[in-house]
């Protein structure tokens, strides 16, 4: 098993302009800092050795830069994808911009209370900093990702700059996005299981459908969510009209019923992605570096908000953030993948999750 002192050096190589050298503290607060903006990432990061669990945590918290600048409704769109390329330029080697031009840039739009999500943007310059310190390898596997959800974030936010907000239109626009927000993020974790020499290549497409089936679950239960906090609607505009309503529409609560059966459409095309899913954690290695507890993790959740959303569609329309799994089933799973899985372990627990809330049998804590 590796270590960190495993690892080559950090020697510098197309480093980017403006970061500094971090301290043990600045390395600490990046997983302090995933933790408060995602509890459910964390947990995944949780579930990793050394030196993975840094370079994902890190990696997380690059993309996450990207997302919050993306997703913030009070700044108009075409600044903000003026901000998304600002941001990619920090991470071009051959780009003389440093992070204090992008956090310049930035300052005029930043909201007064905007939250860890934002706390994590003013500290770009530190998450930099820890960036630099990895191996090279470690850092050319991170930055292809981050700069091509930056660049694509931004050609979606010109694209649709009239509009306000994101109004997709087809459901190959949507999942070109999805793409674009989460399926980056998955091929940040292979490139980074490929530096670390574990699993094997996955098959694109498998990767691909790992990525949707995880957004798709997040765009059907967050709907309304959604449309209130950021004033984007990503269900497919071909889809509504199929129903008679369009994107205002789904805050009409007079259009509920016809929205809700939107959501179920999508839910079910998420279900759709599964096997191509679970396909993909094949390629993940069992007993190597909490690897497959913290890819399975996600995998497990997004099967159970399939089961809720099953049932409570409407609430995806009606209500913000109703669709939810319990907390005491995320602890569950959580201790079932922190104990070790193996693939056997993942398809029993994928097919108890799809049945009903995940309890934990006498005998499954003791297998």
């Amino acid at each position: 098993m590796r270590t960190m002192s495993d690892t080559p050096g950090d020697e510098p190589s197309g480093g980017v302009s403006g970061a500094s050298t971090p301290t043990d503290a600045d390395r600490a607060w990046t997983f302090e800092a995933v933790e408060s903006v995602s509890r459910t990432f964390a947990l995944s990061i949780e579930l990793l050795e050394e030196p993975v669990s840094s370079w994902v945590c890190t990696g997380y918290l690059l993309c996450r830069i990207a997302d919050t600048v993306e997703d913030d409704p009070s700044i108009p769109p075409r600044e903000r994808a003026r901000l998304l390329e600002l941001y990619d330029a920090t991470l071009d080697p051959d780009d003389p911009t440093g992070v204090e031009e992008f956090l310049t840039a930035v300052a005029p739009h930043r909201p007064t209370d905007g939250g860890p999500d934002w706390t994590v943007v003013d500290e770009a310059g530190r998450v930099l900093a820890v960036f630099e310190s990895f191996d090279p390898t470690v850092r050319d596997a991170m930055r292809e990702v981050v700069r091509e959800m930056a660049t694509g974030m931004a050609e979606f936010l010109r694209e649709y700059a009239d509009s306000g907000g994101l109004r997709l239109e087809t459901v190959g626009e949507l999942e070109e996005y999805c793409w674009y927000v989460a399926g980056t993020v998955g091929k940040l974790f292979s490139n980074l299981l490929a530096v670390y020499g574990a699993g094997s290549e996955p098959d694109p497409a498998d990767a691909r459908e790992f990525a949707l089936l995880l957004q798709l679950v997040n765009i059907a239960k967050d709907v309304r969510d959604d449309y209130e906090t950021e004033n984007n609607v990503y269900l497919p505009g071909e889809w509504l009209r199929e129903e008679d309503i369009d994107h205002a529409s789904v805050a009409d609560p007079d259009s509920a019923d016809a929205a809700a059966r939107v959501v179920r459409r999508l839910t079910d095309r998420a279900a759709g992605y599964a096997p191509g899913a679970r396909r993909y954690l094949d390629s993940v290695p069992e007993d190597e570096a909490g690897l497959l507890g913290a890819a399975a993790l996600p995998y497990l959740l997004a099967l159970a908000t399939i089961r809720e959303l099953d049932g409570r569609a409407r609430a995806a329309v009606t209500q913000r953030q109703a669709v939810k799994i319990g907390r005491d089933e995320v602890e569950a799973l959580y201790a079932a993948a922190d104990r070790g899985l193996d693939h056997d372990d993942v398809d029993r627990l994928a097919a108890a999750v799809r049945e009903g809330p995940y309890r934990p049998t006498a005998r499954s804590e003791t297998d």
